[in-house]
């Protein structure tokens, strides 16, 4: 078995929130923590499909069911489930530019549309992240590698009850401050060297930042995150809320 499984009490946490289980309607799955094994495996090992171990079974059948649970938000309702109990004391959002693979170019619809694009680091995804006070992700969008992080600060924020929200300077504007106030939090955000009215800010709460940075750096051990192969966005998110799951679940 793959040294990537999930564990007795990891499982135990997540399994009565998976489709295609007993007692609920539609067909019954042969194995759910077999099939959740094998997209660990995949996310981690960053593998193509067709080398998929044979323990896990068809490579192909694995893979169809990961596009259904892709595109249908599976990952997602399970990912909502762990973050309802999260601290929510200070949120932090950042950014990260994911190097694509040539590989995942030629989708149908453009790069556009699958959320890929050209920044200084070449062929890229963006990766918007807010974590909360432990460094859990609680909220992941996409966008091509050349989207400037304000554009999607608001979104990321929108509708958590955070106390404090904590950004660098990339994420410094009027509007996003004065969105985060009218959310009733507080913004812990470094001013720009450019702006001409200081804005003061908790500094001794802003070193705890880090811990977002932190975040990124254990979702890249997910090999499949730290490059992008996926020709469909909706197939490489799946692997960072895979990976975020797993990181709630540690």
């Amino acid at each position: 078995m793959s040294r990537y499984a999930i564990l007795d009490s990891q499982w135990n946490v997540i399994k009565d929130h998976m489709p295609g289980r007993i007692g609920t309607k539609g067909v019954t799955a042969k194995d759910n923590r077999l099939f959740f094994d094998a997209l660990i495996h995949m996310a981690r090992a960053g593998c193509p499909w067709r080398d998929l171990p044979k323990e896990f079974g068809k490579w192909n059948s694995v893979f169809k069911r990961y596009d259904r649970w892709a595109k249908s938000g599976v990952l997602n309702k399970i990912l909502d489930l762990l973050t309802v109990e999260s601290d929510f004391e200070w949120v932090m959002v950042d950014s990260s530019v994911i190097r694509a693979h040539q590989s995942a170019a030629g989708a149908k619809g453009g790069q556009k549309n699958q959320s890929l694009g050209r920044s200084k680091g070449g062929f890229s995804t963006k990766i918007h992240l807010a974590v909360d006070s432990f460094g859990n992700p609680i909220r992941v969008e996409l966008t091509g590698g050349e989207v400037h992080d304000s554009q999607r600060s608001k979104s990321l924020i929108k509708g958590i009850p955070a106390e404090n929200v904590l950004a660098d300077k990339g994420y410094d504007s009027n509007e996003f401050r004065q969105s985060i106030i009218e959310m009733g939090a507080q913004p812990v955000i470094p001013p720009r060297s450019n702006r001409k009215t200081f804005i003061d800010y908790d500094r001794h709460l802003y070193k705890e930042r880090n811990m977002i940075e932190r975040t990124f750096n254990k979702l890249k051990h997910y090999r499949k995150i730290a490059t992008r192969y996926d020709k469909k966005a909706a197939n490489f998110m799946g692997y960072i809320l895979l990976g975020s799951i797993m990181l709630h679940l540690r």
